[in-house]
């Protein structure tokens, strides 16, 4: 193999140069996607209503020598979607990448779901895909190496827990979008792809048990611990490098093994039920 081969051969994730957008990033999985992003030379804008911790990541962002601002934006309400995107791009004079990440799922039995609850759900987490990508298309054609990055979850498109069919129904529909948007966007050069975590170890995951429980969870998964933030931000980061610029209209499962039928997972005693994603 000659020189110019085994430089071909290397993986090309360098960011350098690519305007990001990032939704939900003030903290847990979103903040480990802005700080990698930002660690391999993006430009981020941090989306999120958590204001004070949106600024925090910023915040950590710039004294680490990266570029980042902070935009409050509440993602059940379309017009601060589309104010907060046409500031974000303005600030960064274009956009290459933007990650829909933010999500909402309080746990909440079938009977008990009501309409406000199941509005916010499909409105942060699903709606938002669409009018996110919808005010990000005329930047990422002009572009011309658009990237449009979901955090779905294995809840939903792959297996369902008590007391999140809200939460699954906006996972499964977000699957649904990545393929069709996929497809409809190839021919302008903007690829469309999402990550499913597992269970990952988040202040938001925390909610659905203790850490009795998340060491429960733990023991479950092959690779004997709950996933951390910034797995989910690696596997993001490759689908927003040049390395994937040929994957479109995929989701990549990042579970730690946990759905392999052979680990009993999908059996778990009635006295410990809880969720991944």
């Amino acid at each position: 193999m000659n020189e110019t081969t085994l430089s071909a051969a290397r993986l090309p994730l360098d960011l350098c140069g690519r305007k990001c957008i990032v939704t939900g990033a003030a903290r847990g999985i979103g903040r480990a996607i802005a700080v990698a992003f930002a660690a391999h030379g993006a430009s981020v804008v941090i989306v999120d209503r958590a204001t004070a911790e949106s600024e925090a990541t910023r915040d950590e962002i710039v004294r680490g020598g990266g570029r980042a601002e902070a935009i409050a934006a509440d993602l059940a309400d379309r017009g601060q979607i589309e104010r907060a995107m046409a500031a974000a791009i303005n600030d960064l004079r274009g956009l290459d990448v933007l990650v829909h990440n933010a999500a909402h799922y309080p746990l909440r039995s079938l009977a008990d779901i009501d309409a406000a609850l199941l509005q916010r759900t499909l409105a942060v987490n699903l709606e938002a895909a669409f009018w996110l990508t919808q005010a990000a298309l005329a930047a990422l054609r002009h572009s011309g190496r658009g990237r449009i990055l979901i955090t779905s979850s294995v809840t939903g498109p792959r297996v369902a827990y008590p007391g999140l069919a809200h939460y699954a129904a906006s996972k499964a529909g977000l699957n649904g979008f990545i393929r069709s948007a996929a497809l409809e966007l190839a021919a302008e050069r903007i690829t469309v792809n999402g990550v499913e975590p597992g269970m990952i170890a988040t202040p938001a995951a925390a909610n659905l048990g203790g850490d009795a429980h998340q060491q429960w969870l733990a023991r479950r998964v092959p690779l004997g611990r709950l996933g951390r933030p910034e797995d989910i931000a690696f596997a993001m980061l490759f689908l927003a490098s040049d390395a994937a610029a040929y994957i479109t209209g995929q989701t990549l499962v990042v579970d730690g093994g946990a759905l392999l039928p052979e680990c009993g997972w999908l059996g778990p005693p009635q006295e410990a039920p809880s969720a991944p994603g």
